[in-house]
């Protein structure tokens, strides 16, 4: 639970409320990240006072409706320490349409395994050139930058393999191109032209 998580992070500054929250966030990771949105804040934190890692509080403001705080509890502290503290373990293998993507091109053959590469190769290159501005705008905020250049270095490694991509799955897209489509034993076979002047001329 990634983004439970980060929300326990958060609240160990101190109670804060919903939006206030979906800001400090976007915030901290940056734009790289992505924005969060304040539907799923509210269920994380909804989830996370019923397991008892937070506690939700009324503050009565008077030109205003009332403002619901959130606070972390010391379940929550320990949640959130056993969590920061331990390894990452990837458990749902490397899912990427990337590959989907090189499946479907070599299927349809060479030519379209190349036009493939070339596209996704330009894609990487304007993806390497916009994050490279993005770095230099951010340098004063460590986790922002720290997570630029991890989008930086997973996409140079992508770019790496796509570059490669044709020349090792050749021999599949080759395969593809010579295959040919199986016949429906159903199907009586058309005659062939020559076999109807044999038949005139016999």
């Amino acid at each position: 639970m990634p983004l439970h998580h980060a929300v326990l992070a958060l609240l160990t500054e101190g109670p804060d409320h919903g939006y206030e929250l979906k800001g400090r966030f976007e915030e901290a990771v940056g734009p790289q990240w992505g924005g969060l949105n304040i539907g799923h804040l509210y269920q994380i934190l909804e989830r996370l006072v019923r397991d008892g890692y937070v506690t939700r509080s009324q503050v009565a403001q008077s030109d205003r409706p009332d403002k619901t705080l959130y606070s972390l509890t010391a379940t929550g502290q320990e949640e959130l320490r056993e969590w920061a503290t331990s390894a990452w373990v990837r458990t749902g293998g490397f899912r990427d349409e990337l590959f989907l993507k090189l499946f479907g091109a070599s299927a349809l053959g060479a030519d379209a395994l190349n036009t493939f590469v070339t596209a996704q190769r330009q894609s990487y290159l304007s993806e390497l050139a916009g994050l490279t501005r993005l770095r230099r705008s951010h340098t004063g905020d460590p986790l922002v930058s720290l997570l630029i250049d991890a989008a930086i270095a997973h996409t140079r490694a992508d770019l790496e393999l796509v570059e490669g991509a044709a020349d090792r799955l050749a021999p599949l897209a080759g395969s593809r191109v010579r295959a040919r489509p199986r016949a429906d034993p159903h199907q009586r076979p058309e005659r062939a032209p020559e076999d109807g002047l044999r038949e005139e001329w016999a």
